[in-house]
């Protein structure tokens, strides 16, 4: 039977989930339900206008006011950066490493960061770093990843400092240094970094070389997990599991939760059945326990598999072949509507509208950046009339912590 304990960091730590950055934004309801003006738009940007062959890029990208097509998204995006703009420039690149719209290149994908970079924009130069980091369309050189790094922290990024913090605590290309990691950590909480929330929040909550502190850890966890950084919910749900005084309110763990769940995140799912399986919070229910380990094993094959067998074996000796049987439909339904596994939901920022998105979607690998997921149009249930515009600086690739082995408290404690 599955039980639960702390997660324990890795040595790898995130550094498998350093990504590449790409500025985005989240249009509104309102600005999605407005058609912009196409025809005006296509005559400027076929004379030459940075700006409105930018917000013509946008339009096509999400489908708004046109057909949605990432090739005439990507066709502007290039048209735009040929001229020199800088967030374009990053865009287009981060287009060609992961084929949006154009045939994936990571040549060119790190010509346009470099360009980017030498135009001043700080999010590119984190992408170059990225790059070297890796080896992706440039030979490896970890020494000048590290410098580009400190570059971009220095001039503000706090994905550059949490990406730093990342080196020294797993020795990925420096010399391993977990005081130093710590302090590049701070630097990116300071800086507003969600990565770097999450990584310090993961030391104070998982880490043997220094003390404990769940509170500090609680805090941390529930900013990132407040910026749409997936992991981190499921992580500050765990963390409240096992510590409820911590949570805020009496659900705030389980809210946290189906926010994984429904965001792609299996062990989300996994957790959702062990608190109904143990009635903890909520009364005992095979029938909920099984749908939700069910809805894990779709979401997580066979990690999930090897995770939850037993779990899936007891629940299944509980219940008729029909319960079984409608159980299985509607987890399969649910599925099918939540298929994509997200690593970031866009929720907050200022107005822009020009490099719109509504989630990354992790990729395949665990290693880098994924694809970016248009808006859903004005009319779609997903598009929340009251959420905010939102502009991210950077997007990090990586599950969490494991859950294997957690011991859940009693019911009420």
């Amino acid at each position: 039977m599955t039980r639960y304990t702390s997660p324990r960091r890795s040595s790898v730590v995130c550094i498998t989930g350093l990504v590449v950055v790409v500025f985005v934004a989240i249009a509104t309801r309102a600005a999605l339900a407005v058609n912009p003006d196409i025809a005006r738009l296509q005559t400027a940007a076929d004379h030459g206008s940075v700006a409105q062959e930018i917000e013509l890029a946008a339009d096509y990208f999400v489908g708004r006011g046109v057909p949605q097509d990432e090739k005439l998204a990507a066709h502007w995006y290039e048209k735009a950066a040929d001229a020199g703009d800088p967030a374009a420039q990053n865009q287009i690149g981060y287009f060609y490493q992961l084929g949006i719209g154009v045939k994936a290149d990571v040549q060119k994908a790190v010509h346009w960061y470099q360009l980017a970079d030498a135009n001043g924009l700080v999010g590119a130069k984190v992408n170059l770093g990225v790059a070297y980091l890796w080896g992706l369309g440039v030979p490896k050189d970890t020494e000048f990843a590290a410098q580009l790094f400190r570059q971009a922290a220095a001039k503000g990024s706090g994905s550059g400092a949490s990406y730093l913090g990342e080196m020294y605590y797993s020795g990925t290309g420096v010399k391993q240094d977990k005081p130093a990691a710590i302090k590049w950590y701070e630097t990116g909480v300071k800086l507003h970094s969600p990565f770097a929330c999450y990584d310090l929040g993961l030391v104070y909550f998982t880490s043997d070389d220094r003390p404990h502190d769940f509170a500090k850890a609680a805090t941390l966890l529930r900013e990132a997990a407040s910026t749409g950084f997936v992991p981190a919910m499921s992580t500050l749900a765990q963390l409240l599991v096992l510590h409820p005084q911590l949570a805020q309110s009496s659900n705030e763990a389980r809210s946290w939760l189906d926010q994984a769940a429904s965001a792609g995140a299996w062990k989300a799912s996994v957790m959702l059945g062990l608190l109904a399986r143990d009635g903890n919070g909520e009364p005992a229910d095979t029938r909920n326990a099984y749908y939700h380990f069910k809805i894990a094993l779709l979401q997580g094959g066979e990690p999930a598999q090897h995770l939850i067998h037993n779990d899936i074996k007891v629940a299944t000796a509980k219940l008729n072949p029909e319960e079984i049987q409608a159980l299985d439909s509607n987890a399969d339904r649910w599925f099918q509507q939540h298929r994509l596994t997200l690593n970031f939901i866009f929720k907050y920022g200022d107005n822009r509208k020009l490099f719109p998105a509504y989630a990354l979607t992790a990729y395949p690998d665990g290693l880098h950046a994924g694809l970016l997921i248009p808006t859903p149009p004005a009319n779609s249930p997903a598009q929340n009339p009251q959420q905010k515009p939102a502009q991210v600086e950077s997007f990090q690739s990586d599950e969490g912590p494991p859950i294997s082995q957690v011991s859940l408290p009693p019911a009420g404690s």
